[in-house]
């Protein structure tokens, strides 16, 4: 069994609470779904968020919409780095897991697409 870090991130138009509860439950569905992911074989979640998103946490809408009662939720800042993306909630979802590397498939949604065009095949 080995750790494995999935990766995903997703745009959100306007800052409110609807809207980040949209993108989260939007964006770690998607995860599930294509990395077939239980609960229990979740180490941690790690959220950030760029400091223009400030209205609500997503680790509340993902214990409010999923069975992750007993995994770890930290929700931080994204680095603002000139000329990064912005409205953006990025995910890493840690599992214990028999799939390889490159078996994992990570998840961008909206204009986050243009993080990891590599990546974006879903």
């Amino acid at each position: 069994m080995y750790s494995r870090g999935i990766r995903g991130a997703i745009t959100i138009e306007t800052d409110t609470p609807e809207q980040i509860e949209r993108a989260t439950v939007e964006l770690y569905s998607k995860i599930k779904e294509l990395n077939k992911i239980q609960s229990e074989d979740i180490s941690h979640i790690v959220f950030t968020l760029t400091k223009d998103l400030k209205s609500a946490y997503p680790a509340k809408f993902l214990r409010q919409h999923f069975d992750v009662q007993y995994v770890p939720l930290m929700c931080m800042n994204e680095l603002e780095i000139d000329g990064s993306l912005k409205k953006c909630l990025r995910m890493l979802v840690v599992v214990n897991t028999e799939k390889s590397q490159k078996d994992i498939q990570h998840v961008y949604l909206g204009g986050a697409q243009k993080l990891r065009p590599d990546l974006c095949g879903n």
